[in-house]
């Protein structure tokens, strides 16, 4: 399946905006114990993992929420 062109340019945004931040999805998988590859299928939506999705938005200073709001319903729940 491939990832919508929207969804890839939020993706790359997102690394850009870690790289601003002095980080990266590489040293943030490296600091939660996980695959590069898992960072970036959570980054791009096509797997779902509340942990990661926090890592990356506390990074970002955003909640999850915030960050992929189509991912979540009222409430936060996914």
């Amino acid at each position: 399946m491939a990832v919508p062109d929207e969804t890839r340019i939020a993706h790359e945004r997102l690394k850009a905006e870690l790289k601003v931040r002095g980080t990266s999805l590489a040293q943030l998988a490296r600091d939660l114990g996980v695959s590069g590859t898992s960072m970036s299928l959570v980054s791009l939506g096509k797997h779902r993992s509340r942990r990661i999705e926090k890592a990356i938005a506390d990074v970002m200073q955003m909640t999850p929420e915030e960050l992929w709001p189509d991912r979540h319903r009222a409430g936060g729940d996914p």
